[in-house]
């Protein structure tokens, strides 16, 4: 039976029933285990854990309905088109990725009078040239591909490269303030941290198999384009601070809270 079909919708790859059927079942047990273990991870579910459970929904449902569409092109003939189905993929991993953006950023801090203490940028210059490659590549199969909804349910996940490589060029933005940290990237704050919420922090390593990029669902959250940040421990959670010179994040938090003890120690003072 046909199972791989060029952007035409013509038939181009074949398999045996049997062999059919074991990698459908193989694809969708696989599919179930990932999203499962990546849901188990998640302490306190949020905005963001469940989008990725809708995610799973929706991944599932174009699965089966693609292996039906193929199973009624063998049987009846039917013509196949799978760009709907690829589109709604595409359209929910950018609502996720809208998502992860906007879910928690936290109150913004107070900006009258606000003087910034210090400021720290980390970006990857070598993950934005990997992604800018990749963007070229999807530029260069838009080009090729010869149906016109094809071409334009291929742009999104065009779109989703062009800004990664674009926030992998900009990097993330550290703001240390009297109030606290705000985070954030071509210029969107992405999370904003109170002095009174930050308990403890350290130097930590980042393992690699977590991603890069913005990370993390529920009560943990991490920006990180690098291998080594500082890892810093809130009343409600933790957040990762990815930098190549972590020491400099060190330092940077240590002063706004030195700065904190002498305000403190002024006022007490003063009365």
């Amino acid at each position: 039976m046909a199972t791989h079909f060029a952007a035409s919708g013509q038939p181009n790859g074949w398999m045996s029933r049997e062999t059919s059927l074991l990698f459908a079942v193989g694809l969708t047990f696989v599919l179930l285990v990932t999203f499962t273990w990546v849901l188990t991870r998640v302490r306190k579910p949020d905005a963001l854990a469940g989008s990725l459970l809708a995610m799973l929904y929706v991944v599932m449902g174009v699965l089966f309905s693609v292996n039906a569409a193929v199973l009624n092109y063998n049987r009846y003939g039917s013509p196949l088109n799978v760009v709907p189905a690829i589109m709604v993929v595409f359209i929910a991993a950018l609502a996720v990725v809208a998502v992860a953006l906007g879910s928690k950023r936290g109150p913004e801090l107070p900006r009258h009078a606000e003087v910034t203490e210090a400021e720290e940028v980390h970006s990857s210059p070598l993950w934005a040239v990997a992604f800018a490659v990749l963007t070229a590549v999807e530029l260069g199969v838009i080009v090729v591909v010869p149906l016109p909804g094809l071409r334009f349910v291929m742009a999104l996940p065009g779109l989703l490269l062009l800004g990664v490589t674009a926030l992998a060029g900009s990097g993330f933005h550290y703001r240390f303030t009297a109030h606290g940290v705000e985070i954030s990237t071509l210029g969107f704050r992405l999370r904003s941290i109170p002095l009174q919420s930050i308990r403890t922090y350290a130097i930590a390593s980042w393992n690699p198999l977590g991603g890069y990029g913005i990370r993390g669902m529920g009560e943990r959250r991490a920006y990180v384009w690098g291998n080594t940040g500082v890892r810093i421990m809130l009343s409600d959670g933790e957040v990762f601070l990815g930098h190549r010179e972590p020491g400099r994040i060190m330092n940077d938090l240590n002063l706004i809270r030195q700065n904190q003890k002498v305000r403190e120690n002024t006022r007490s003072e003063s009365y």
